[in-house]
């Protein structure tokens, strides 16, 4: 099995790496520090999983995830996150992630997560499991992001972090003018009236 691991973080990496040696069936397990090193790997080498984190420096571990699935819907991807928002599992599953873990879980789990996607299975974690059966059952008590398309929350999360109108247009390939059409839709979905607020509202839950 051929694994890539994406993190911005070298000592996170060569800790994913000293974990995912003790499978027995791995031949080669290189390394990626953002998404655009992500994307030329691919295409210049089969991987059966990529280990992805979530946020990244370049642009959004989501937007590298449906470049992938896209390009390469062969490569199983495993993604990692510190945030437990169950609403970034729910968009990864959607995009086509084999899985979703919480960079605090124990070395076993990871393991676990890995056989399983191997043997061409879906890994979540039991507490994410929890979650999301208790999200589907309170539709009506959904966090105003929650309600925002796919679309919506991409671009809210990436203003959230301060990026320009201009680099979310050329990281998704719109227009600023798409894009700040965009942001007043989420801004008046939301009831918030500057970037500042929606930076805080992200903060406070756990989106960045």
């Amino acid at each position: 099995m051929n694994i890539l691991i994406c993190d911005d973080h070298k000592i996170v990496r060569e800790g994913l790496r000293q974990i995912l040696a003790q499978l027995e069936n791995v031949r080669v397990i290189n390394e990626a520090a953002n998404g655009s090193e992500v994307l030329d790997m691919l295409n210049k080498t089969a991987y059966d999983l990529l280990l992805l984190d979530i946020s990244l420096p370049d642009q959004s571990g989501l937007n590298v995830l449906q470049s992938v699935k896209k390009k390469w819907p062969e490569t199983n991807v495993l993604m990692l996150s510190m945030h437990p928002q169950e609403q970034y599992a729910i968009r990864a599953l959607t995009y086509g992630a084999s899985g979703y873990l919480s960079k605090d879980a124990a070395a076993e789990e990871l393991l676990l997560a890995v056989r399983k996607i191997a043997e061409n299975g879906k890994y979540i974690s039991q507490s994410l499991a929890d979650c999301l059966a208790l999200s589907l059952n309170a539709e009506s008590n959904q966090s105003t992001h929650e309600k925002l398309s796919e679309r919506e929350f991409e671009i809210m999360i990436s203003i959230a972090t301060g990026k320009s109108l201009i680099e979310i247009g050329n990281e998704l390939f719109i227009s600023s003018k798409t894009v700040s059409t965009y942001r007043s839709r989420i801004m008046e979905k939301m009831k918030l009236e500057k970037n500042t607020d929606l930076t805080r509202y992200c903060i406070e839950n756990q989106l960045i």
